[in-house]
């Protein structure tokens, strides 16, 4: 499925590197383990090959599915009228998925509910979590200058309030 080298994403980890595929025994079992280097926090993964597609990782986004989320996302709202927990479990259940589209609807509406009212600190720490995610895979995408990584962020920024 993915090889040595390959750029992919770990959802509720970020980006990182597969730097090799390595047999392990675990359990009294032998099982192909992918090993993954996750680039924001110098940390080791081992995900077994067969077990792979289950933990939703894919490869980093290309820079098409970039341009298709910066035209979605002046056109979807934010979900105002559930409750601070209900929308809690909402945005980090879109971010479990690993979508990168889903991570920029959570950052987005959260960033739009800050400019409305207070964020409390769950969904501080969810919004951080999630620009972390986000930069973590824009540093992997290839074809994508610093200039345009950079443009990509502040749209996702534009008219909101800095996170305290």
């Amino acid at each position: 499925m993915y090889q040595v080298g390959d750029n992919i994403f770990y959802p509720m980890h970020g980006a990182g590197q597969i730097d090799a595929i390595e047999e392990k025994e675990v359990g009294g079992e032998k099982q192909q383990y992918y090993i993954i280097h996750m680039i924001d926090d110098n940390m080791k993964v081992m995900i077994p090959q067969k077990k792979a597609s289950k933990s939703n990782i894919r490869p980093v986004t290309d820079m098409d599915t970039i341009k298709e989320i910066l035209t979605m996302m002046d056109t979807e709202e934010a979900d105002v009228e559930l409750s601070w927990k209900q929308r809690f479990k909402a945005n980090e259940d879109r971010i479990k998925t690993g979508s990168l589209k889903s991570c920029v609807e959570v950052i987005y509406d959260l960033l739009r509910m800050q400019k409305e009212e207070k964020l409390n600190s769950s969904e501080k720490r969810l919004l951080k979590q999630a620009q972390k995610f986000l930069m973590s895979e824009l540093r992997l995408v290839e074809g994508m200058d610093k200039e345009n990584k950079d443009k990509f962020i502040s749209r996702l920024s534009d008219d909101h309030a800095a996170i305290s």
